[in-house]
């Protein structure tokens, strides 16, 4: 069964390509796709719809696409929605830890709880959809830590390896990461359609 995945982050291709390897996963651009989303939903899941319709044009397989988030409880849940954009458009993912960390300056680490949201929409060919959804809890480092991973892993340490998610394996993180519990219950029903 082929599956097109409608982002343009090769890290996270890579993530979803691992923990559903036994379908054929596509990037959007293998099936034509060169676009670019505005994200301009109010929910994850808004966000994970626009960029599958967005696809839908160029192809009628199965096309799966996310939004996910980082969520700091001491922030009342920043940046959350526009984590990819914390810093502003066109910014670095550096930049956007630089400002975590600053409005972060002085709490205490017990007291940085956080959470990564992942919100997945399967668009079926006959453009029902469905919608899983995957949490993974955590604290903000003080520092950047690793040199793996992607966007906010570098500060988000996990509680499973105590070692934020730069710091783990892809394996590893592939086991407990808010994605792939969302992309469990996808393959779940993937395996039982």
């Amino acid at each position: 069964m082929d599956i097109v995945v409608a982002t343009n982050n090769n890290g996270k291709l890579a993530e979803i390509r691992k923990i559903l390897s036994n379908y054929n996963v596509l990037s959007q651009r293998e099936v034509g796709a060169d676009v670019d989303v505005d994200e301009t939903g109010t929910t994850y899941e808004e966000n994970a719809l626009l960029k599958a319709r967005a696809v839908r044009k160029y192809t009628d397989k199965i096309i799966i696409a996310d939004d996910s988030g980082l969520e700091v409880d001491a922030l009342n849940g920043e940046p959350g929605l526009y984590s990819a954009r914390y810093a502003g458009e066109n910014t670095t993912p550096d930049q956007g830890m630089e400002k975590l960390l600053s409005k972060l300056d002085g709490i205490e680490f017990l007291d940085r709880s956080a959470h990564f949201v992942c919100c997945i929409t399967a668009l079926m060919p006959d453009n029902t959809t469905h919608t899983f959804e995957g949490r993974c809890d955590g604290f903000i480092t003080e520092q950047k830590r690793g040199e793996g991973g992607f966007g906010f892993d570098p500060l988000f340490w996990t509680p499973e390896y105590k070692k934020t998610f730069s710091e783990i394996t892809n394996e590893e993180k592939n086991k407990i990461s808010h994605r792939f519990r969302a992309l469990n219950s996808l393959k779940e029903f993937l395996d039982n359609m």
